[in-house]
């Protein structure tokens, strides 16, 4: 069946890249990536540090020149057409990088200027509005909070309009309530119509944020996919079990693996291939055993990504 590519924000296929190329130090950075990044989504790329999603993202934003492979931003070869491919694309670095003089209303002014807005077509007073900062408008950075200067970095990067968003580890060395203040800005920026591209160590992060996802590691891409589809591939699920009497020690359960926590509670580890949780609480009546609660815990992204890296996160 022929893929409809209008369907995506950015196509890589073949993606390639390799430093000091011919030269007896080369290194591959890219091993022929292929991707495709649907529009309207929340794109995960998740990576341990040189796991080379820093230099996908930078050949993306035509930072990097790549070695071999195509790679198209909203439709706009970054060779044959990249004004356009980088006009479609904003980008908002992990570093904080503003200029103290200047208020956020100024600049987002200069940075229209920088991509050659029409005073008349710019929309400074819809993105300070759409980045909760139009109250403070007026103000100079160093009396904003390090969650509104983050946010303005988001401005800064879609004065111009672009349908695509990068963001580059834009909660690193936040705390949680800021973090989570983040993560609602930019889903209001994806429900908007935007394209979000999230790179993340954050594990937690990605599993809230992304609908679908792409892991790198050493290279190349290892899993790519819905998120709750690819955690579902995950063949483990745990059940932590209260008994109502001191029992913990008397279940005995083939095919799970069995971690008493305490003279009544107990861990169950199991694959839901082999049994279910349904067989399991029955067996565990039929012994004799009494259950006054049961939590069960589903496999998260962090056990996925550990699978499929065989990587300690950082």
């Amino acid at each position: 069946m022929a893929i409809d590519n209008k369907n995506y924000a950015i196509e890589i296929n073949g993606l390639r890249k390799i430093y000091n190329h011919k030269k007896p130090n080369a290194f591959e950075a890219l091993k022929g990536i292929n991707l495709n990044i649907p529009k309207q989504s929340i794109f995960g790329l998740l990576g341990a540090n040189g796991a080379g999603k820093s230099t996908l993202i930078n050949i993306i934003a035509g930072l990097v020149k790549k070695t071999e492979g195509t790679v198209k931003v909203w439709g706009n070869d970054i060779e044959t057409d990249e004004r356009n491919a980088k006009l479609s694309i904003g980008v908002v670095p992990q570093e904080l990088i503003l200029d103290p003089f200047f208020t956020p209303r100024e600049t987002l002014k200069y940075q229209s200027g920088y991509y050659g807005v029409p005073k008349k077509e710019n929309c400074i007073e819809e993105i300070l509005e759409t980045v909760g900062l139009l109250d403070k408008a007026d103000a100079y950075p160093r009396s904003l909070s390090g969650g509104m200067r983050r946010r303005l970095m988001i401005g800064k990067a879609m004065v111009h309009r672009p349908p695509i968003l990068i963001l580059d580890e834009p909660t690193a060395g936040v705390d949680v309530a800021l973090r989570q203040s983040l993560w609602k800005e930019v889903k209001k920026l994806n429900e908007a119509g935007v394209t979000i591209i999230l790179t993340t160590h954050y594990l937690e992060e990605a599993e809230a944020m992304c609908d679908s996802l792409a892991i790198v590691n050493k290279g190349e891409i290892v899993a790519e996919g819905q998120t709750n589809e690819m955690l579902s591939k995950l063949d483990k699920k745990e059940l932590i079990i209260l008994l109502e009497d001191e029992e913990a020690d008397n279940i005995r359960l083939e095919g799970v693996d069995i971690e008493i926590l305490n003279k009544s509670l107990i861990r169950i580890a199991f694959k839901p291939s082999i049994i279910n949780e349904g067989e399991i609480i029955e067996k565990i009546y039929t012994s004799g055993s009494k259950i006054k609660s049961i939590n069960s815990k589903e496999p998260d992204l962090e056990e996925l990504y550990l699978e499929l890296t065989n990587n300690d996160v950082s």
